[in-house]
Formats: C-alpha cells, sequence, structure tokens
C-alpha cells in the first residue's frame, strides 16, 4: 500500500473538511439513508496519506465509517470493535470481550490510534478499543493492509478513530440514553447515558462531554449465564466512564491549535464470580457461577490522553503539522488460576501493567512542481513500562471455594524497561495525468532500549541492560482513476511489528546487552479495483503479506532471529446496490488463508490460535429522511490448521457461526431520534472465535475446556434515544 511513513493527524483540519451525511461513506457496508441521487463523495481522511486527501486518491484500501452510523448502531448496543467487525470487510468479527485480542485485520495486527495517537504500545495488550466511548466518535477511518504510517503494530493496517470536533455558537446539547436486555433476570441489563456541551466563536470553539455505562451479565442462546473470561477478561459487570475535552482555535487564517483531553476508566464493579467446588484438593472441575465474589484486584482500563496539534499552512512556503501527546495507562486482569505444587494445588494470580508514552511529530509538505510533492518529517516518542502480580491467599481461596481472594503479597510480573525511538521519513507524491498518481517514500526508524534489573529465578537476579534495534520501510503505489467512476490501484508497502520487550526477557537469565530485540517486518503487494456511481458502491481488493523472520526467546542461550516463513494472502470486497429512492442492498466478504513453512519445506495451514477466519454479511435496508430498518447476516467459516505439520501434537478446528442483526430507526421533529435493535435475532448459541482460541492455549494445562471457552451472547433488544438541541 503506498502509503505515507509516520501519518500526523491535523483534527481540525480534516473533521473540517468531512461533511456528515450519508453519502460520507467510502465503498463500506457502513451506509446510512443514502439514495440512487446521492452525489459521489467528497469526503476527506487522513488514514491513508500524509494530510486530509480524497479516498481515491488513496492507492490502497479504504474504509470510512461515519458519525451517523456509528451512532446507530451504539444504540443498538454494539461497542466500537463489534460494529467495526460487521462493516469492515477484512476485519475479524469481534471476540465479545474487553480485549480485541485476535481481531486481525488482514490476517494480522491493526495498529489502532485516537486522532493519530497510538493506543499501542510494545507490550501490546489488545485493549485499544477499550479506550473510548461511540459517543465521543466522529468518524472512524480505516485503512487496510501493512504499513508504517505511526511506526510499528500495523502489520494488518491502520484504524483511526477521530473525536468529534466542536460546533462554533451559542451552546449546543447533545443528549443519550439507551439499554440493552436479553430478559432473562434482573440482572441481565445494559444502561448507557451522555451529555456534551459544544459552542464557541468562530476563532475559538470547545466541547465537553461525559459517557457513563454499566453493564450487567450476559447470557447465551440456551439462557444460560456465560462464564467469565479468564484470560483476556469481559464487559460484564463493568462500568465505563469516558469524560473528553476538546478546543479548536484559529490563531491566525493560517494558524490552527487544537487541544484534547481524555479520562477514560473501564472496570469490573460485580459480585458474580467462578466457584470451584474442588479448589481445596487441586482441582478446577465443576465450575460454575455464584455471588458473593470479591477480590483485591480485578480487571480494569485506566487511560489519560493529552494531545495537541498546530498547523501553519504557509511556514517557510510550506505546510507545517505539529503533535505533542502523552499517554498513561494501567491495565490489571482477572484472576488467573496456576497450578503449583506438583499439580496438587491451585494459586490464583492477577497482574497490573502501567504504560506511560509521549511523543511529538513534525512534518512538511513541500510543492516543489505543480505536480510533485515531497512530506518529510520526524517522529520521537519515550515509553515507559511497569509492571506487577499479585498473589493471592491459597488459604482464603480454598476455603471460600475461589469466591474471596485476598492478596497475600506482590511480585514483578514482566522487567521494567524504557524505549527511546526516532524515525525519520520522506513521502513523494507525483501526478503523473491528469488521473495518474504515483507515490513512494521510506521510513527509517531507530529504537534505544533499557531493561531494568529484575529477578529471574537465579541468585543476584539479572542486572538488565540497554541495547538498539533499528528497521527501513519503504512504499510504493500507483492509483489510476477514470471519469466512468472506476478506480484501479496497485502497491507495494511494508510495515513492523514492536518488540514486545517485556515478553521477550521475562525471566531471560542470559546478558540483555549481547542479545537485542527487533521490529519483525512485514512485506505487502496489492491489487485493487473500485466503483462508485449512483446506484452502486464497490470497492474490491487482493492482497499478499509475507514475513521471513521472528525472534526466538531461550531462557539459558538468549535471544536469536530465527526463519519463520508466514504469508497471508486473500480478497476482501465490499459492495451495496441502491434500488429506487428507498431500498439498498449489499455485503462484505473476506476470503483468506494463512500459511506457515514447515520444516519439510511445504506450506501448512497456520495454527488455528493465531489464523483469521474467512466472513461474509450481507443486509438489506430501506430507509427515507426520517426512518430506516437494516437486517443483516454475519457468517465466520469453519477454520481447520495443520498444526501437526508444525510440530504440534495434533490438529485443531475453530466453529463458524452465523448470526443475524436487526436495527430500526425513527428520526422525529423536536424530539430526538428513537432506535430499537435486535441482536443475534434468532438466538443462536455459539463459541465465541477467542473462546474456542482459549481452549487451545489453556486447556488442559490450566483446566477444563469449558472454563474458557467463552461463549457469544444470545439474543438482546435494545432501545435508545438521542435529542441534539
Amino acid at each position: 500500500m503506498a502509503i505515507s511513513a509516520g501519518l500526523l493527524l491535523a483534527p481540525s483540519i480534516a473533521a473540517a473538511e468531512a461533511p456528515s451525511s450519508a453519502a460520507t461513506t467510502t465503498a463500506t457496508t457502513a451506509s446510512l439513508a443514502s439514495t440512487s441521487e446521492s452525489p459521489p463523495s467528497e469526503t476527506m481522511v487522513v488514514v491513508g496519506s500524509r494530510t486530509p486527501a480524497s479516498p481515491d486518491q488513496i492507492p490502497g484500501a479504504v474504509w470510512l465509517v461515519d458519525q451517523e452510523q456509528i451512532e446507530r448502531r451504539a444504540q443498538a448496543g454494539e461497542d466500537l470493535k463489534t460494529m467495526l467487525g460487521k462493516l469492515i470487510p477484512g476485519l475479524d468479527f469481534a471476540p465479545e470481550g474487553r480485549t480485541e485480542y485476535g481481531q486481525n485485520l488482514r490476517g494480522r495486527s491493526p495498529q489502532i490510534l485516537i486522532d493519530g495517537v497510538s493506543m499501542t504500545s510494545s507490550r501490546g495488550l489488545s485493549r485499544q478499543f477499550d479506550s473510548i466511548d461511540p459517543f465521543n466518535v466522529e468518524r472512524i477511518e480505516v485503512l487496510s493492509g501493512a504499513n508504517s504510517l505511526y511506526g510499528g503494530n500495523a502489520t494488518g493496517g491502520t484504524i483511526n478513530i477521530v473525536t468529534k470536533t466542536p460546533e462554533a455558537g451559542g451552546p449546543h446539547f447533545e443528549t443519550r440514553v439507551g439499554a440493552t436486555s436479553g430478559f432473562n433476570n434482573h440482572r441481565d441489563v445494559d444502561r448507557r447515558v451522555a451529555q456534551s456541551v459544544s459552542g464557541g466563536s468562530e476563532r475559538i470553539r470547545g466541547r465537553l462531554s461525559v459517557a457513563y455505562e454499566e453493564n450487567g451479565r450476559f447470557y447465551d442462546g440456551d439462557n444460560q449465564e456465560i462464564f467469565p473470561d479468564l484470560a483476556q477478561t469481559d464487559l460484564q459487570d463493568n462500568r465505563a466512564l469516558d469524560m473528553l475535552g476538546r478546543v479548536d482555535i484559529d490563531l491566525t487564517e493560517e494558524q490552527s491549535l487544537s487541544l484534547l483531553a481524555q479520562h477514560y476508566d473501564s472496570g469490573f464493579e460485580g459480585d458474580r464470580g467462578v466457584r470451584f467446588p474442588d479448589l481445596d484438593q487441586g482441582s478446577l472441575a465443576s465450575a460454575d457461577i455464584r455471588g458473593g465474589y470479591h477480590a483485591d484486584r480485578d480487571p480494569r482500563t485506566r487511560r489519560k490522553l493529552y494531545n495537541a496539534n498546530y498547523h501553519h499552512a504557509d511556514l517557510l512556503g510550506q505546510d507545517f503539522y505539529f503533535q505533542a501527546y502523552y499517554r498513561e495507562e494501567d491495565s490489571s486482569f482477572s484472576p488467573f488460576p496456576y497450578y503449583v505444587d506438583d499439580n496438587t494445588a491451585v494459586e490464583f494470580r492477577a497482574s497490573e501493567q502501567r504504560t506511560d508514552l509521549g511523543g511529538a511529530k513534525a512534518l512538511f509538505v513541500a510543492a516543489l512542481r505543480d505536480d510533485l510533492d515531497l512530506t518529510y518529517g520526524v517522529d520521537y516518542y519515550h515509553e515507559r513500562f511497569n509492571s506487577d502480580q499479585a498473589f493471592f491467599d491459597r488459604d482464603i481461596s480454598d476455603v471460600t471455594e475461589g469466591l474471596r481472594l485476598a492478596t497475600d503479597r506482590t511480585g514483578p510480573r514482566y522487567p521494567g524497561y524504557s524505549i527511546d525511538g526516532l524515525a525519520g521519513f520522506a513521502q513523494l507524491e507525483w501526478q503523473a495525468t491528469e488521473h495518474l498518481k504515483v507515490q513512494g517514500g521510506v521510513r527509517q526508524e531507530h529504537a534505544d532500549v533499557e531493561v531494568d534489573a529484575f529477578d529471574n529465578g537465579t541468585p543476584g537476579g539479572n542486572a538488565g541492560g540497554r541495547n538498539s534495534y533499528s528497521n527501513t520501510l519503504y512504499n510504493l503505489g500507483v492509483v489510476q482513476e477514470y471519469d466512468s467512476g472506476h478506480r484501479f490501484w496497485s502497491s507495494y508497502s511494508q510495515g513492523f511489528e514492536l518488540p514486545n520487550v517485556g515478553a521477550v526477557y521475562n525471566n531471560a537469565r542470559f546478558d540483555i546487552g549481547d542479545n537485542a530485540v527487533e521490529g519483525i517486518q512485514t512485506d505487502q503487494v496489492e491489487l485493487g479495483w473500485g466503483y462508485r456511481s449512483r446506484h452502486w458502491n464497490s470497492q474490491v481488493a487482493l492482497y499478499y503479506a509475507w514475513s521471513d523472520r521472528a525472534l526466538e526467546n531461550d531462557r539459558q542461550l538468549g535471544t536469536s532471529i530465527i526463519d519463520e516463513k508466514r504469508r497471508d494472502y486473500g480478497i476482501e470486497a465490499a459492495t451495496s446496490r441502491f434500488l429506487g429512492d428507498h431500498w439498498e442492498l449489499g455485503g462484505t466478504a473476506h476470503l483468506t488463508r494463512s500459511e506457515q513453512l514447515g520444516e519439510d519445506g511445504d506450506w501448512h495451514r497456520r495454527d488455528a490460535r493465531y489464523a483469521s477466519l474467512s466472513s461474509a454479511t450481507a443486509f438489506v435496508e430501506w430507509a427515507d429522511s426520517d426512518r430506516s430498518v437494516r437486517l443483516q447476516g454475519n457468517h465466520a467459516f469453519d477454520l481447520s490448521d495443520d498444526a501437526s505439520e508444525l510440530g504440534a501434537s495434533s490438529d485443531n478446528d475453530i466453529d463458524g457461526f452465523t448470526t443475524f442483526d436487526l436495527i430500526a430507526q425513527q428520526r422525529t421533529d423536536g424530539y430526538g431520534t428513537f432506535t430499537a435493535g435486535i441482536d443475534n435475532l434468532l438466538d443462536k448459541r455459539y463459541a465465541t472465535v477467542w473462546g474456542q482460541r482459549a481452549a487451545i492455549f489453556y486447556s488442559p494445562a490450566y483446566g477444563p475446556e469449558e472454563l474458557y471457552e467463552f461463549q457469544g451472547r444470545g439474543r438482546t433488544f435494545s432501545l435508545g434515544w438521542n435529542m441534539d438541541w
């Protein structure tokens, strides 16, 4: 994908050029009440280029979900990762828990951003979507495929969440309330409420918002209470608070400044947990769910974000963008059972991990000629990571059958470390003809790693140390547009995965300074076609991504870079057809295959714990200016692997599933908008993809399979109301 390295978002500039309308959806099923009379999209996005640009000018698959679609699906009870999994081809269906672990984009991990600030750190806890309420989101831009837009961890693509912009004028208020329930009992209800105020002059505008959500218990398609996700944690009995403030200032006609501050807190606050009746015998069998549960450490995500963007339209004859940001995050996990004393007893432990990340980005855009632009700049970041682990009193947990978990002591979980990263980049964009554009560029990234001394189980422990790594990444692409509405593109791009420093050096018994980590590169080639008219909106992309290296860790000998050839290839597509003034039909498809080269020299299907499932959706929608009704089906295909050919004892299977959703919306004059939704319309009972993977990961080593096979939620009904006034 021909994309610029180190993309820097200028929210106040980009948002001003992105009208919120049904026509803003770009080649995706996230369309609204569009009709055959809708004009072509004029939306500007920032996810696929250095600065705001038309999606048609980007040689890659860009997908856009606008504000109306986000609000409609949020009021129908869906969180961000769930709605995106149903709308964006190439993105896996959501795991339905707290994290998006395993929710790949084109078979690999996506990077998730808020206004250009990465929610991903080197530790990579997969809680990037557990970071903002949909109430505060204006639109979501997705660029499929490996890239180095913001540095590392975009081997599958980039998802940029753009916050709402302040409105000028007198006080403008926005109110939202909603609820979701499967009507199983009084515990089966989720509640949502949010309020914002926005206003100011044309020169200075501000917005302040508060969003709160509390969840009850979840029940599957057989009306059985769903077991908590002990591994990645879930959102049952969760309370989430999102407070966000933003100020946009036009300093002069050529200069603007945008300031944002956010506090986000999402955590478990319930009294129901897993009871293990045979815990005092060292067994995790026969577990069930009971009330009276309490633990001194519960799953939670706390995050603070500060972001400043400055734009000068004519600094030294160039466009100049500068961004400074700071993010701090505390993440804790559910108590997890570990067999100890030669598997004769069970001890519960729960980790908490803390990340502080700050940085700055600066870029210039210079017009070398009328048809040739140069974008160049630097990125810098500093990351600090620490963690610990709570060990719960075994006597108390045995007596209470795991329902009371009191901290006995705390100890280290991963070694602490800090990373200083610096990158320089340059990108050329040549408008070869009126309809042909060529882009290409390079990014050079260098990182210095310093690891603290830590206990590795040996006398004196490990003294820690320093090392560094570097990556050079390239991209090249061509896009050809036609007046008939067709668009073709081809591209080559590279991305890299940030090394998981804490996990790599955990318990290491070797010299840190002599064993450097490395960012593992992914290469990708892509061919794509898009078409948009008053009746059709379609986009198709073929991709092939590969990587040749992996990092291997040996506690005794050290780290080494080994050959581990892996490839992901497939086709992603979306189409919609407008029939008359009110009807729309459409769907998405992602057919993918992930393979790894075995020692026998043949390619084999990759381990099902990591490979993506192929998926498809289809929808029919009726809409006019005041109301809409949409029925959508979502299907995940079965997956089988060749794990036994890659060193495992047996092959694994993941069962697919099919669900249906129904959403209806009614707009009124002066009374707001009402939304009703039914999720899992046929009340299908199924194990989530993550739940089936977790059973492979943890069973039988950490207990029976049913303890980890996290179930999908059964049929739920949602009702919401929102009003702008």
